[in-house]
């Protein structure tokens, strides 16, 4: 009877463990499948989808935005600036503060001990010495009352006369508290005067943005190259921007370089987040090789900022960024004087210049790092994705070339038309960003976006967030202006377009970017629209996101919060 149940059993343990060692085989065999199909089939990622840590942490960690790869809103270097443990410090600048103020105050009383305002027209409440210095100091502290929240004040001009006896035109230097960049930006406002208390000068009333014009520095008027019309001059010149192309001099200087130099690939003509993600790259892997970057300055701006939907080719660099100071951070040097020089050197000397070609992305930054050629060319001839320049940083290579964030800011130029527009509201607005465009018409991925941004809704849910009868900036990519009338019986709006005169053809940007472009006129585009519609938002007081208040639906569609 033992024996019968030993025998018995024994098939039936058998049998189990047949079962499991198939099942185990079973399940590496489609695992082997999966990773077979998904090996075969793998694209490589969008770096604006599915970005590395730094970027995500970029993108996030000081704007509670309402985007990543939202074409509506945009940033730039300058939102990381205290990020980036590569980026220069900023050259130092005194601010005028209430403890600067005071030093004045007290060295103007100790050398006028023996001088009394009232000799100097006390008696006449009705005339101002605008070159008294203690006129300087009544703005300085005006100015510091008023705008210490907002402004950094870095210098004064010496006050001129307005147009009344008791009226001053002052000029100063400013930084924006919210920029991270350390650019001057200019003001000038006309201020009337009277006495106080032991003939102290008081400010009786301020007026608005630019309302100095006798403290203006204007702009000669000068005509356009190959043109014989006459250009109206602008009103004011911002005389620190220099974005002369930088060269190498002799010819025989361009030998003694090392330089990396990227054909043009793939990514041409794509959107803008890509381009700066692949041009970053590519500066990225000049720094860290010690070499000198080959820079093409002529961009291809996607369709996608521009109501036709077509590229557009032949835009400039630096109608978008800020080359200036690219220039003071990077070593580059601009594609046709490089290429210029090469060919002059070898048709000149039988010793040809060291080129090394690079023709895949395979081939790693640290593979190169010891490499002696003057230049190392890599060439991106593949099929997409594999010419675009962003794949030479993935993998270990993003261990060791770090993208340089802080060399690209935005255009000075924009960013003076976002200060005439901050300004224009003294500084004091609350902004909301209504996205809406395409993705209104994507119901299954915005369900809710389009009723939720309608003016009725923005009417209703921004009286619950915005004081009444605020300054309200709205940054939006709605096509139509007078979608957000019914806002205006609530709040004083403020668009995009109501300050077009910015880039008309009597602005300094217009006359500036023409003088980029050899005389012909540029267009204000879409993409320059909404780099200052970025701008402006992050400087609201109060700021209303679409996708974290307006609507329910999620950014990135439905099921994606």
């Amino acid at each position: 009877m033992k024996e019968a149940t030993t025998s018995s059993t024994e098939p039936i343990g058998q049998k189990l463990i047949k079962s499991i060692s198939n099942l185990c085989f079973s399940v590496f065999v489609v695992t082997v499948l999966i990773f077979t199909v998904i090996a075969i089939t793998y694209q490589p990622p969008d770096p604006w989808l599915e970005s590395a840590p730094a970027l995500t942490k970029f993108f996030t960690q000081s704007e509670n935005a309402t985007f990543q790869i939202d074409n509506s809103i945009l940033k730039t270097g300058e939102e990381i600036q205290t990020v980036s443990s590569s980026a220069p410090a900023a050259p130092p600048s005194t601010a005028i503060t209430e403890e600067v103020i005071e030093k004045s105050e007290a060295k103007i009383e100790n050398e006028n001990a023996s001088t009394t305002l009232q000799s100097s027209g006390c008696e006449d409440s009705n005339l101002v010495n605008c070159s008294d210095p203690r006129v300087l100091i009544a703005v300085e502290r005006f100015n510091l009352k008023r705008f210490k929240t907002n402004i950094v004040f870095l210098d004064y001009q010496t006050p001129v006369n307005g147009s009344n006896p008791d009226e001053c035109d002052i000029s100063w230097r400013f930084r924006n508290k919210k920029e991270k960049s350390w650019r001057k930006y200019r003001d000038f406002r006309r201020f009337k005067f009277g006495y106080g208390e032991n003939c102290t000068y008081e400010i009786v009333h301020a007026n608005g943005w630019h309302s100095g014009l006798n403290a203006r520095r204007p702009r000669a008027a000068t005509k356009p190259s190959g043109q014989t019309r006459q250009r109206v001059a602008p009103p004011v010149h911002d005389d620190e921007i220099n974005d002369t192309i930088p060269t190498l001099g002799s010819y025989l200087n361009f030998r003694k370089g090392k330089y990396l130099y990227y054909s043009r690939g793939g990514d041409y003509c794509k959107g803008m987040n890509q381009y700066m993600w692949s041009f970053l790259c590519g500066l990225g892997e000049a720094m860290y090789l010690n070499r000198t970057f080959v820079m093409d300055l002529s961009l291809c701006l996607s369709g996608s900022y521009n109501p036709s939907g077509k590229n557009e080719e032949g835009k400039d660099f630096r109608y978008y960024f800020d080359f200036e100071h690219l220039k003071e951070v990077a070593s580059i040097v601009e594609e046709s004087d490089f290429l210029r020089d090469w060919k002059k050197w070898d048709r000149s000397h039988k010793r040809k210049i060291p080129v090394r070609k690079i023709v895949t992305h395979k081939t790693t930054p640290m593979q190169l790092k010891k490499d002696k050629s003057s230049i190392i060319w890599r060439q991106f001839d593949a099929p997409e994705p594999e010419n675009y320049w962003y794949r030479v940083c993935e993998g270990e290579a993003s261990k060791h070339v770090q993208r340089p964030w802080h060399a690209i800011w935005k255009s000075k130029r924009l960013m003076n038309i976002v200060s005439h527009i901050s300004g224009r509201m003294d500084w004091d607005f609350d902004a909301v960003h209504v996205v809406r465009g395409e993705k209104i018409g994507n119901k299954e991925r915005w369900p809710h976006l389009d009723a939720d941004t309608s003016p009725d809704a923005l009417v209703e849910k921004l009286q619950k967030m915005v004081q009444p009868w605020r300054n309200l900036y709205v940054a939006t990519n709605e096509p139509f202006y007078n979608y957000f009338d019914k806002l205006r019986s609530h709040f004083k709006v403020h668009l995009l377009g109501d300050y077009k005169e910015m880039w008309g053809e009597t602005s300094e940007w217009y006359n500036e970017t023409r003088d980029l472009n050899g005389g012909r006129a540029v267009e204000f585009d879409g993409y320059m629209r909404v780099a200052v519609d970025t701008e402006v938002l992050y400087r609201g007081k109060t700021r209303v996101e679409t996708f974290y208040n307006l609507t329910s639906d999620c950014k990135d569609g439905i099921n994606t919060c």
